[in-house]
């Protein structure tokens, strides 16, 4: 559950000079902004520091701590929220030192995922990532992991006083591990009905808030939460899309990717992201008003990669274009500019859709009888059909479409091929 009232946050970074340019690091910190506010809270002060390197004990130096706690204390805050991932014994020493609760970029994102999660499926993958987490800081690290009052960053398990019992964890760990391969056996049963009817499938990729939700509802009619925040989707949908010429396929979206995402939550989450993996094609969409198109561009293809996804056809949708500042980086391949509220732009969009789907399918081109229309049936649902027309003079249905290489309806198509010579 969400917080019914604001905590008032301070933000701190630490911005290492030999190998973090400085644009970068305000991006970064601008997202942990971002992410900090998705999680229902009010960022009272953003504070750092420029070092080369962060402190092994407590981050940032010490002083700049201690006019941190000061600051904290001058704007009423109830939290510090670092941007990178500390260790336990930093958050103790931070915490220790100043006398604020602490969370770290990763807490945080983990915060929100908890919040947001709604299938069972995304509840176990959401407390298993944050078990893992927390599992290797517990000595030592006290208050900081189960915070008395609630508040950002103790959602979830942080109810369950952790800290306590190593060897209870662990055993929560194993039996979510149990829970979860019989929710992936379940959903790998489904795969495999896909697989067999060999629908094309689209799954929508990209960076968190960039418009994924959006363009599934614009598309199929679903219901997905579409919200302008981070992570507002985190459960996979899947629906059925018609393409323009009739074909049924289907589309999926997916969690949204960020830079520094966890490696706790790629892992958790890995049969979620497995959607991906399904797909015949991806649709990136990337938020075009954004400032950190090329960044957020190459995020997603580095997750994707890591993913083993990186070899998929790719539609690039340069999504809010309307909002659009200046010239945004044209990525090469297939690209489409939109707004995915304008219905022109949605047409557009199924028929990249189409064609993409052209460019990985077999052509072919066949006369079927009027005798067989049980053929003609199965053909028009199961192929990306170019022509359709009854051949008056030769009383034959003349069909030219696109089917996969390895869909059960060659078969047939070879059988009409046959017949005509």
């Amino acid at each position: 559950m969400g917080l019914v009232t604001e905590e008032r946050v301070i933000l701190v970074g630490c911005r290492q000079k030999q190998s973090e340019k400085k644009a970068d690091f305000e991006s970064s910190m601008n997202e942990l902004k971002s992410l900090a506010e998705s999680a229902k809270g009010s960022v009272a002060a953003v504070k750092y520091q420029e070092r080369d390197r962060v402190h092994p004990s407590t981050y940032i130096g010490k002083g700049k701590l201690r006019e941190i706690a000061s600051e904290a204390e001058t704007v009423e805050a109830d939290l510090l929220i670092f941007n990178d991932e500390l260790s336990s014994g930093q958050a103790a020493n931070i915490q220790n030192m100043t006398g604020f609760p602490v969370i770290d970029r990763t807490q945080l994102i983990l915060d929100i995922f908890a919040d947001r999660a709604q299938t069972k499926e995304g509840k176990i993958q959401v407390e298993l990532a944050q078990l893992n987490y927390m599992l290797p800081r517990l000595t030592g690290q006290g208050e900081s992991l189960s915070r008395l009052g609630g508040g950002i960053g103790t959602r979830g398990p942080g109810e369950t006083k952790l800290e306590t019992d190593r060897r209870h964890i662990q055993k929560r760990m194993d039996d979510l591990k149990k829970q979860l391969e019989q929710v992936k056996k379940r959903r790998e049963v489904h795969r495999e009905e896909r697989k067999r009817s060999r629908r094309a499938q689209f799954a929508l990729v990209g960076y968190t808030n960039a418009g994924k939700s959006t363009i599934l509802n614009a598309l199929t009619k679903a219901d997905a939460v579409s919200e302008d925040e981070l992570f507002a989707t985190l459960d996979p949908l899947t629906r059925r899309v018609e393409l323009p010429s009739g074909y049924q396929a289907l589309m999926s979206d997916t969690v949204g990717f960020i830079q520094d995402l966890p490696t706790s939550l790629i892992a958790s989450f890995r049969s979620t992201l497995e959607e991906v993996l399904e797909a015949d094609v991806l649709i990136h969409v990337v938020d075009a008003s954004g400032e950190e198109v090329d960044k957020h561009l190459k995020t997603v293809k580095s997750h994707l990669t890591q993913l083993s996804a990186g070899h998929l056809q790719v539609i690039t949708v340069l999504n809010k274009v309307d909002q659009m500042q200046e010239e945004t980086f044209i990525p090469e391949g297939r690209t489409l500019r939109m707004n995915a509220y304008d219905k022109n732009d949605q047409q557009q969009l199924l028929h990249e859709m189409e064609e993409a789907l052209k460019d990985i399918s077999v052509y072919f081109s066949i006369d079927v009888t009027p005798d067989r229309g049980d053929a003609v049936a199965k053909i028009r649902q199961e192929a990306v059909l170019d022509t359709e027309m009854f051949d008056e003079e030769r009383s034959v249905f003349r069909l030219k479409g696109y089917l996969f290489a390895d869909h059960p309806l060659w078969g047939l198509i070879q059988e009409f091929k046959q017949e005509e010579t």
